[in-house]
């Protein structure tokens, strides 16, 4: 079928084009609003600026397809093949993208408001600048969690995004804006997201070994019994962090400000603080055997039973200070 007799038998009313044939075809600023097109060959199919507003398009051949600035709110995409297609600049709020392949697919400033993407796979994907904010990428169990790995993500909108379970490790989310975003569970190891805004954010029991947190916003981020081994968050903002439980052995933390933290049995031996600010932060029970504090304002801070065994103290601030005797520092 070529774009004139599709044009034309749309015009006249009929929507179900299920399973036609419309690769390479040129069907570019079309109003195609609420077609029917599952199962259908688009293969490299041009469809910029398109309008497919409520389209269904499940299990259909998008592969190599040009989508870009195309509408697609509120379409079915369930199961598409969507692999290496332009989806630059294209509208998917409210889209269904369930199972749907999207790998190294350009979604270069899409936006994804409120999108299923449960089970999408989006590794390799080009997601730099895109808006996801409130899409659904949760984890129901382990074959329902998208494939976000190796994606670029960088400067991404993901406000109140679920990400429960996901796959994010290795992925450059630098300057993405994460805050109130769930990542509960959340495979963050070796992630970059050196400038990110996790204000608020839900880390509890996300493995985030050997991220980079570098000038990170973590004010009121919630990571109960996150793993946090050999992060590099230094000077990151964490002020009134919970992280009770966490595991920061041999973390980079210089320069982080911690006032208000919970840090309450929190492992950070050999931890490096230096110079960083933990003042009225809760530190009962932490273990800091081996870690340096140096230059460490720890004003008001509660060290009751915290292991203190070779911490370096070193010009460290101390005033009001509640020390593992419980007895308050002068």
């Amino acid at each position: 079928m070529n774009r004139q007799d599709l044009i034309t038998r749309y015009t006249a009313g009929e929507t179900n084009f299920n399973g036609e044939n419309l690769s390479g075809q040129n069907l570019s600023g079309a109003d195609l609003i609420g077609i029917q097109l599952s199962a259908a060959d688009l293969h490299s199919a041009l469809l910029i600026f398109a309008y497919l507003n409520r389209a269904k398009l499940t299990r259909s051949n998008l592969i190599g397809a040009d989508l870009s600035g195309a509408n697609l709110s509120q379409a079915n995409l369930v199961g598409a093949n969507l692999h290496d297609a332009d989806l630059h600049g294209a509208l998917l709020q409210g889209a269904d993208l369930r199972s749907a392949d999207l790998t190294l697919a350009n979604l270069l400033n899409a936006n994804l408001i409120d999108a299923d993407l449960r089970n999408t796979n989006l590794s390799g994907a080009n997601l730099s600048g895109a808006c996801l904010r409130g899409a659904n990428l949760r984890e129901e169990n382990r074959h329902y969690s998208a494939n976000l790995r190796g994606a670029n993500l960088r400067k991404a909108d993901l406000r109140g995004a679920n990400l429960t379970g996901a796959d994010l490790a290795r992925v450059d989310l630098r300057g993405a804006d994460l805050s109130e975003a769930t990542l509960r569970g959340a495979d963050l190891r070796e992630t970059d997201l050196a400038g990110a805004n996790l204000k608020g954010a839900f880390l509890t029991e996300a493995n985030l070994s050997n991220a980079i947190l570098r000038g990170a916003t973590l004010i009121n981020a919630k990571m109960e019994r996150a793993i946090l081994t050999d992060v590099d968050m230094a000077g990151a903002d964490a002020r009134g962090a919970l992280m009770p439980d966490t595991q920061l052995v041999r973390a980079h933390m210089a320069k982080v400000n911690l006032n208000a933290a919970k840090l309450s049995r929190a492992d950070l031996s050999r931890a490096n603080l230096r110079g960083s600010t933990l003042r009225d932060a809760n530190l009962t029970d932490a273990y800091l055997a081996r870690a340096d504090l140096t230059q460490t304002d720890l004003t008001d801070a509660s060290l009751v039973r915290a292991e203190l065994s070779s911490t370096n103290l070193t010009d460290a601030i101390l005033t009001g200070a509640t020390m593992p005797d419980s007895s308050i520092h002068d």
